[in-house]
């Protein structure tokens, strides 16, 4: 049997990546090998925060021809990035406007107008997906409010994974787990819902037909002339990410851990019941005509932020810092919405200890220290969210993703949670992206089988809980 060679590139919010697997289908082995890295993040527009879609797509096309450079031929490639951002297009298919970050303020106050239009109950039951101020469905309405001019020049709506593949292929898709962040999809039809559509004076036309990850768009043509297959997989990061998630079972959870933690279960119903609701949990798109129920985390946005604006550079030295102050000093709820993106991270964790409990960290290790303890107190709180929405005991959190590298940050999980904990794999987007593609191809049966495959070929860490 030929090996194959996968492409996966795999778009974070502060990170890209071009990486390369290797499958041998003989004896199940799977390799990934970083080709290509490259920084992230939004640039300043005025008093907007925006994507650089030209600077990705250079970084993605640098990647692909350094593998084509090295006579690999690539059997095909695939594209996850986050959710709930956009491109608008003209007839031309050239870019209409600025594509906002969803850390952008426009929509600030919007949510809450178009819940006081709609209502909460009548939102959530149409799409299940849990509130959040950035959701496409708030982007739009402030787009609206904002550029109604926009209207005349735009013909097609796509989310980032299926704008680049459209650069790569010349094809338009609406892949369906990226789809789902928008808060735009009947949770019902998995279709787009029209009277929300409506609601916003959007076309319908711009969202086109929705597909289910695994078909193959079209190609990207090499340098060299050669037509390589570019698949939809399963484009949301975390969609991708849970596809390599270790789960065996409706007793397991998951927690992507990132810039964002988002911890969930599979299922094969989605919840929008009333419990669901109060607790803002959301039934995004999955594969296999499952649900990734499931609740998004601020994550160590606030860390990554904190380091940056301290110029900390050794990750490691601090947090061991941070594990020898006294525990549970300070707790605070990393979703407050004051840490999307605020100026000053730093000053604003302070100010919110402060108002807390009269005092704030006056170390960096203290404040680090804070940040570990208030997400392990909301992991547990999620966690318990969950078994009682879904009604299941939950027994394993298997931790995946860049921040399931952060033992200290586990084994206060473990702790808190009082759960078994599993880490890695490190780069489960990048092998979730990878493993669909294969999938799709026909050279692993389906998920169940993959998910060995990865167990078979990276290192998983097991972290066991202590009396706190």
């Amino acid at each position: 049997m030929v090996d194959k060679y996968i492409v996966a590139i795999d778009l974070g919010a502060s990170s890209g990546r071009v990486m390369l697997s290797c499958y041998q289908q003989k004896n199940q082995k799977i390799t990934l090998e970083e080709i290509h890295r490259f920084s992230n993040g939004f640039k300043e527009i005025g008093n907007n925060f925006c994507w650089d879609l030209v600077y990705l797509e250079q970084q993605i096309l640098i990647g692909l021809n350094k593998i084509i450079q090295q006579n690999i031929k690539i059997d095909s490639i695939g594209i996850d990035t986050w959710g709930v951002d956009y491109v608008l297009l003209d007839k031309n298919g050239q870019v209409v406007g600025s594509t906002y970050s969803y850390r952008d303020h426009r929509t600030d106050n919007v949510m809450s107008l178009v819940q006081s239009d709609l209502g909460i109950e009548t939102i959530y039951q149409k799409t299940g997906i849990q509130f959040l101020t950035f959701n496409t469905l708030y982007q739009l309405k402030a787009m609206m409010i904002e550029h109604p001019a926009w209207l005349s020049q735009v013909t097609d709506l796509v989310m980032i994974p299926d704008y680049l593949i459209y650069r790569l292929t010349g094809q338009l898709n609406r892949e369906y787990t990226n789809a789902t962040t928008t808060q735009l999809v009947n949770v019902a039809t998995q279709d787009w819902d029209d009277e929300l559509l409506n609601y916003l004076g959007v076309p319908r036309k711009w969202f086109g037909e929705i597909s289910q990850p695994g078909n193959q768009v079209g190609t990207w043509q090499t340098p060299k002339g050669d037509q390589i297959p570019v698949i939809a997989i399963a484009s949301h990061d975390t969609a991708s990410a849970v596809i390599a998630s270790p789960i065996t079972d409706q007793n397991s959870a998951y927690l992507c851990s990132g810039t964002w933690s988002l911890m969930g279960v599979e299922s094969k119903q989605p919840f929008t019941g009333q419990q669901a609701l109060n607790a803002n949990i959301t039934n995004e798109g999955g594969v296999d005509g499952h649900y990734r129920v499931l609740k998004n985390i601020m994550g160590l946005w606030l860390f990554q932020r904190i380091c940056a604006e301290n110029e900390i550079k050794d990750i490691s030295s601090i947090i061991q810092l941070a594990e020898q102050e006294p525990p549970f000093a300070y707790i605070i709820n990393p979703n407050d919405s004051r840490f999307l993106n605020p100026q000053s991270m730093t000053e604003t964790v302070k100010q919110v200890c402060l108002e807390t409990y009269g005092h704030a960290p006056e170390r960096l290790s203290q404040l680090v220290r804070c940040v570990f303890d208030s997400l392990a107190h909301l992991y547990r709180d999620v966690i318990r969210e969950l078994a009682m929405i879904t009604n299941e005991k939950i027994n394993t959190l298997h931790i995946v993703g860049g921040g399931c590298q952060n033992t200290f940050l586990n084994q206060l999980c473990a702790d808190f949670c009082q759960l078994n904990v599993t880490a890695g794999p490190i780069e489960s987007s990048a092998l979730g992206n990878v493993g669909y593609q294969l999938i799709s191809l026909g050279y692993i049966k389906n998920v169940k089988t993959l998910r060995q495959i990865i167990a078979q070929n990276f290192d998983t860490k097991y972290y066991y809980p202590n009396n706190i």
